[in-house]
């Protein structure tokens, strides 16, 4: 019987998991997809329950195969914030990362207790709806008898873990987007900061993702049908497996994941912190990080197709494509749920400039897409900007797919992106790290570069125009945009 590991990934829009061989050939696949509730406007959470549900379903159809699995890998969206009480119970739905904006005031109370020099300088990255000490100071604010019962937190990643080792462990890369309670300098939970945010909290023990963190225990081998003893790794943020999922963890390497939302991990050689980045520590022991994410990427074209009554994506890709650039004469800001970096503006909102009504869903699409390519270019400048090296971009995620969006990119930024064979992402990265519990194997291995995409001169000029009516749109809507959020949340 081969011997293969599971890959399991938790993400916003869906879970995926993949059995894989040791020498990373594929050998089966399993989706379930789900929708995060957004019960007030800014909020953005999920049941914790529904990550082991779905964990389970993808086990037992992963296993129908006939191989000897003999690891497990997790990773997960995140940083989230799922609190239990103390026999482990889930107390509330859990608060996902930055798309949840709720946490603003806390943001700014925290800043000004603990001094934005100071946060930025032991944690490598400025207070924002990414961050983890925020949303437990919401919770403290807002649903002080949760608060006061929860014992533990979780995310998705070490959630899995937990249901599946009975080890209550998070690994390095994601404590140090819990800021400010990661000391990313001495890596290691920061406790003058941490015990006055949440004193009640039981901090969990830290592992690098690659780490064992456990084995299967007789109940979670009952129940997902997954051998009982085999070891499980730490696993981490889905992000940062995808960068491992594709090689992209040496020194100058820029990860585009393509997804809901838009990561970009640039792997740097030193430390660097600037407030409009994430500072992390890398998913690999000494690497470091320099990070942005958007709000919203894929959640537009979704939501668009959804309007559009959900037609095939490849209909709406050929549509698009046969826009042109520049979607004749469309552009978008794609804040749809405010914007993390470079901006840092919870309460920024989408805009459609230069709507007609000769305008087609093609066009729209477009402007999408093109919107999601001006915002990576944006934060390609504030990396560069803030001291990051960029020798080559390899992305990964299921946006990937039909080359359009891809193409669309490069040609805004001017750079080529490196497309390898497998573009799953953060459930393959999950089982490569898994993978090298048994034996020592190679990304390189597993998954080769396939194409190249290149940026085409014929379309630079107009993109470097559109680019800088994109930088205008911001700041030239901003204080409508800020009035609407206002009104929508009910402030007066």
């Amino acid at each position: 019987m081969i011997r293969a590991v599971v890959g399991v990934d938790i993400g916003t829009s869906s879970s995926k998991g993949v059995l894989v061989t040791l020498d990373g050939r594929i050998l089966a696949t399993a989706t379930r997809s789900h929708e995060p509730a957004r019960p007030n406007p800014g909020w953005v959470e999920m049941d914790a329950a529904l990550w082991w549900t779905e964990f389970v379903a993808i086990a037992r159809e992963l296993g129908q195969y006939d191989a000897d699995i003999v690891a497990v890998g997790v990773s997960g969206m995140g940083p989230c914030l799922a609190v239990v009480d103390s026999d482990s119970v889930p107390l509330r739905p859990a608060i996902l990362y930055g798309v949840d904006t709720r946490a603003t005031s806390q943001i700014a109370q925290l800043t000004e207790r603990f001094g934005a020099a100071a946060i930025l300088h032991r944690t490598g990255s400025a207070l924002s709806t990414q961050a983890v000490g925020p949303k437990l100071a919401w919770l403290a604010d807002n649903e002080p008898d949760v608060f006061a019962r929860s014992t533990r937190f979780f995310m998705p990643s070490s959630w899995l873990v937990y249901q599946l080792t009975d080890e209550y462990v998070l690994d390095h890369h994601s404590a140090s987007q819990c800021t400010p309670m990661y000391d990313s300098i001495a890596h290691e939970w920061y406790l003058e900061w941490s015990n006055q945010i949440a004193p009640q909290i039981e901090l969990p023990p830290l592992k690098w993702p690659g780490e064992t963190a456990g084995h299967v225990s007789r109940a979670a081998a009952l129940e997902t049908g997954l051998p009982e003893g085999v070891p499980v790794i730490a696993g981490t943020i889905d992000a940062w497996s995808e960068a491992l999922s594709v090689g992209g963890q040496n020194v100058g390497d820029l990860l585009l994941m393509y997804g809901t939302t838009m990561f970009l991990v640039n792997t740097i050689a030193r430390r660097i912190t600037v407030p409009s980045l994430w500072g992390t520590v890398g998913a690999l022991p000494g690497t470091r990080n320099l990070a942005g994410g958007m709000a919203t990427s894929g959640a537009i074209t979704s939501w668009l197709r959804t309007i559009y009554g959900s037609p095939a994506y490849e209909e709406l890709l050929a549509e698009a494509e046969a826009s042109g650039p520049g979607a004749r004469g469309l552009l978008m800001l794609p804040y749809f749920a405010g914007e993390r970096t470079p901006v840092a503006d919870p309460d920024a909102r989408g805009v459609i400039a230069g709507l007609t009504i000769d305008h087609t869903r093609g066009d729209l699409y477009r402007a999408a897409l093109e919107a999601t390519a001006f915002g990576v270019r944006h934060n390609i400048e504030a990396l560069r900007a803030a001291g990051g090296v960029i020798d080559r971009i390899v992305v990964a995620g299921g946006g990937t797919q039909g080359g359009v969006w891809t193409q669309i990119v490069s040609d805004v930024t001017g750079m080529e992106q490196d497309v390898p064979t497998v573009t799953i992402g953060a459930s393959f990265g999950a089982a490569f790290l898994a993978a090298n519990t048994i034996a020592d194997v190679s990304i390189d291995d597993w998954n080769p570069i396939a194409t190249r995409t290149y940026p085409r001169s014929e379309s630079r000029d107009r993109y470097n125009e559109l680019y800088q009516l994109y930088l205008d749109l911001y700041p030239a809507t901003s204080r409508v945009a800020h009035a609407l959020a206002q009104l929508n949340n009910g402030v007066n």
